[in-house]
């Protein structure tokens, strides 16, 4: 008669951000003994870093990642290896990311980076790191008929007066069209007249300094929100464009960088 394998808890690592974009876990592990590391994996290289894991109260252990340890951008997967045990990956338990919310950094360094922990659909741990230099950071959107403005800051970099943004056909060899860039101090704004745009998907670019400038892409990072995607949604407008009848509308992509989709539609 075959016995089951029992099957092994997972390990799981509570996560607190705080307001200078660095990451505490705290791994439930009682009982455990000798040398221990949390490991980040970035996923699809073979890049890692470790991490010591010191014991704490309550039988926890305590690993820490600093906003001074750089994190190249990319998903990382978290393990713990204890003693001499093969690495085992890591499950979420309580994530505290209320800091990441308020969150405005500096940009003194020259780039802004950010960490968020977050689930898998496999239910494993993974913290999505982004490291801009610079950054734009994109704030409200406001949808007007056919026209959409961007609010933003920039952050490691000035804007200049002859600053200007860009959509760029993201699968087309087509010029970028530019737009117009209203500045104040850090912060900036734009607008998208859809009407402009052919069907395609149209990526977004401020070019702060103006041509001779850095291209820097238009995203939003600094919130709690992993994947932007499926959470930030916005309605999309029909529209008579030279190129036929459209549907366009902003989103966000995996990158949580931001975009304009525009569809074409039957006359």
């Amino acid at each position: 008669m075959t016995m089951p394998v029992p099957r092994v808890a997972p390990l799981r690592a509570d996560c607190v951000a705080d307001s200078a974009g660095g990451l505490t876990f705290d791994v439930t592990a009682r009982g455990a003994s000798g040398v221990a590391h949390l490991v980040l994996r970035r996923r699809d290289s073979h890049e890692e870093v470790s991490l010591p894991l010191a014991p704490v109260a309550g039988g926890r252990l305590r690993a820490a990642l600093p906003s001074t340890v750089a994190l190249p951008e990319g998903r990382w997967d978290a393990y713990a290896c204890v003693a001499d045990r093969e690495p085992q990956r890591l499950a979420p338990g309580v994530t505290d990311l209320r800091s990441l919310a308020a969150r405005t950094p500096s940009g003194a360094r020259g780039h802004v980076a950010v960490r968020i922990p977050y689930a898998t659909r496999q239910g494993n741990l993974t913290v999505r790191s982004w490291l801009r230099a610079p950054h734009a950071e994109a704030g409200e959107l406001r949808l007007q008929g056919a026209e959409l403005t961007v609010l933003g800051r920039v952050y490691g970099t000035a804007l200049a007066r002859d600053a200007y943004a860009e959509l760029r056909d993201r699968y087309a060899p087509d010029p970028a069209r530019r737009t117009e860039v209203a500045v104040d101090h850090a912060d900036f704004g734009f607008s998208v007249a859809y009407a402009r745009l052919a069907p395609g998907i149209w990526d977004l670019w401020l070019r702060p300094g103006g041509a001779a400038g850095p291209q820097v892409r238009v995203a939003r990072l600094l919130d709690d929100i992993a994947d932007k995607k499926p959470v930030l949604t916005y309605p999309r407008t029909r529209v008579r464009t030279p190129y036929g009848p459209v549907e366009a509308g902003p989103y966000y992509t995996r990158d949580n960088d931001l975009s304009v989709s525009v569809t074409a539609m039957a006359p």
